[in-house]
């Protein structure tokens, strides 16, 4: 593994300790002949609220990891250690309950977590007006753009109150103007609350654009190749010379892994 630091941060050593500690994490799918090792020996440590970014190809273990991380599977070998906090997912698609209005989905988060009723309208409107939705909480899912289903999604994400949130590609779907409000609306919020995010894509651009730090995966099976930590100022665009210059070496370095993968 090789990591290369960006204007001078260290790698993992956002925030005062270690929010997630991945320590030798195999995951293997089926048996004999039909097995196939998804990852295998990942070491890796994020940082309380650090925003960790993990790139890879298609295929190199990226959601798999974070299905671990989340407790949805458990690994063949190796430990995940979340010292107890609590863990929030954010999907590729708006995972709303069609039948429910925008608001409802957020509540059901809130009653899960055992808020009064009394005070869980008060907080649909706060977290509404938070993602920039308010007064759309009686809208169903269906009468929503897919930027405001994310932002939904979004808001019912911070209704956990969780301390990692991890994010599976989730503006994927989206289009470029969407996407890169979303980019400021999420890079506000992580720093508002300071949530320890991990957020896996495969747009290189998106990392550097959003990341404390980036993680470069191997392909079948996916493992750490390099680490990037970025230290760029923020607001960041796509267009700053630093974001454009790393994403290019990012770029490459993913190109060669793919390159090599399918020979």
């Amino acid at each position: 593994m090789t990591t290369t630091s960006h204007a001078g941060a260290a790698p993992g050593a956002v925030g005062s300790g270690t929010a997630i500690r991945i320590q030798g994490v195999s995951k293997s799918f089926g048996r004999g002949k039909e097995r196939t090792v998804a990852l295998e020996g990942v070491d890796l440590n994020v940082g309380e609220k650090e925003f960790l970014c993990i790139v890879g190809a298609s295929g190199c273990g990226k959601s798999t990891l974070l299905n671990l991380i989340a407790g949805l599977d458990k690994p063949t070998s190796g430990s995940i250690d979340t010292g107890g906090r609590k863990v929030s997912f954010m999907f590729q698609e708006a995972t709303l309950f069609p039948w429910l209005t925008a608001g409802q989905n957020v509540d059901l988060a809130l009653k899960m977590r055992g808020v009064p009723k009394a005070r869980r309208t008060e907080r649909i409107d706060e977290l509404f007006e938070l993602v920039h939705l308010g007064g759309r909480q009686n809208k169903r899912p269906h009468e929503l753009s897919g930027g405001m289903r994310q932002r939904t999604q979004l808001a019912r994400v911070l209704a956990q109150e969780a301390d990692i949130v991890l994010m599976d590609e989730p503006f994927a779907a989206l289009d470029a103007m969407t996407r890169d409000a979303m980019h400021d609306e999420i890079e506000r919020l992580h720093k508002e609350f300071g949530i320890t995010i991990v957020f896996v894509t495969h747009n290189v651009r998106e990392a550097v654009r959003l990341a404390d730090r980036t993680v470069l995966f191997f392909s079948s099976p996916g493992r750490v190749k390099t680490e990037f930590s970025i230290d760029f100022a923020r607001p960041r665009h796509f267009e700053d010379p630093g974001v454009a210059q790393l994403s290019g070496e990012l770029t490459s370095q993913l190109k060669a892994e793919v390159a090599q993968h399918v020979r």
